[in-house]
């Protein structure tokens, strides 16, 4: 399987494993809790297959980056959290990272 399908499935199963913490309820509730349990362990274990032959530092800049984009629009999209210009810049910055480290030559 292509590196950048594992890491868009890492990145996946982590945005749905974050996003259950919201609404695990400090783990009292069961069904988010497993899913957390899951969506963190599946992106643990298709990030280590990504890392077989994308470099560590760019399989992580583009891991955290769109994670935390991702989490940040669903946490605006799902949970109502606020938006503002600010978290915008934060979110085109990410972006623009991410970006640069692709283009940086670092990837396969």
């Amino acid at each position: 399987m292509n590196s950048y399908v594992l890491l868009a499935t890492a990145i996946l199963c982590e945005v749905f494993g974050s996003s259950m913490l919201k609404v695990s309820n400090g783990f009292k509730r069961l069904f988010p809790s497993i899913g957390v349990i899951l969506g963190m362990g599946f992106a643990f274990y298709s990030l280590s297959l990504a890392l077989e032959t994308i470099p560590l530092g760019t399989a992580y800049a583009i891991w955290s980056g769109v994670g935390t984009a991702l989490t940040a629009i669903i946490g605006v999209v799902i949970y109502k959290e606020n938006f503002n210009r600010k978290k915008l810049l934060g979110l085109l910055l990410i972006i623009g990272g991410v970006i640069i480290m692709k283009l940086s030559g670092g990837a396969h």
